[in-house]
């Protein structure tokens, strides 16, 4: 299999026609092998437009979302990155490749030690994975210039958009199955957020945060 064509098919054929037109964003997706990031079961299919599965119930999204989520964030290179959900790494090495420095938050630790030593495969130097529970983020070490959520949540909660600093961003996927908009949050002022819905898609739920009760009749 010609891992290389593949990453340049992923890349024209997938990205380019979901509105990923940063050419840093391009650079750092042809510059990754998304084949270092996934269980050795599953390089076959490592540039698909698929989810491919991860230990504890935990899915890599398909590379179209990630790519999307870096390009909407719009990072000049100089931003502080706060990630929750790190899960392969994949997602952390493209906002390390555009921002100046990334820490992620993965809740399981296994999952948390395998990023790192893809990151390090990578050449990623700028970017530090931790294991907990991101859900509160990480205040003493903030204010963040950009947030991603590298899953769905219900709602944003309010603890992580005051982590972010005056203009700073926050982009997540919000909502219930099947219907899930791609959300960014602006920090507008000291007590001010701007929401702006951005596209549709649906991702399996963050691991750690509050989920709606059901309703029962």
């Amino acid at each position: 299999m010609n891992l290389e064509q593949a990453r340049f098919n992923m890349v024209e054929q997938q990205i380019r026609p979901w509105e990923v037109l940063d050419k840093a964003v391009l650079a750092a997706l042809m510059q990754l092998k998304r084949e270092q990031f996934v269980p050795p079961q599953s390089i076959a299919v490592a540039y698909a437009d698929i989810e491919i599965p991860l230990p504890h119930g935990q899915t890599m999204l398909p590379p179209r979302v990630d790519a999307r989520l870096v390009n909407d964030l719009a990072l000049q290179g100089s931003e502080s990155v706060l990630e929750i959900g790190t899960g392969s790494g994949y997602l952390c090495a493209l906002l390390a490749l555009k921002a100046r420095k990334v820490l992620s938050f993965e809740i399981h630790a296994d999952l948390a030690q395998q990023a790192l030593r893809h990151l390090a495969q990578a050449g990623i130097s700028n970017a530090q994975v931790r294991s907990g529970n991101g859900a509160h983020g990480a205040s003493s070490e903030g204010p963040f210039d950009a947030i991603v959520l590298g899953g769905s949540v219900h709602a944003v909660p309010q603890v992580l958009l005051e982590q972010l600093s005056l203009g700073g961003r926050l982009i997540a996927i919000e909502g219930e199955d099947p219907v899930m908009q791609a959300t960014l949050h602006t920090r507008a002022g000291p007590q001010s957020w701007r929401s702006q819905s951005l596209w549709d898609t649906v991702a399996p739920p963050l691991q750690g945060f509050a989920q709606p009760s059901a309703f029962h009749f």
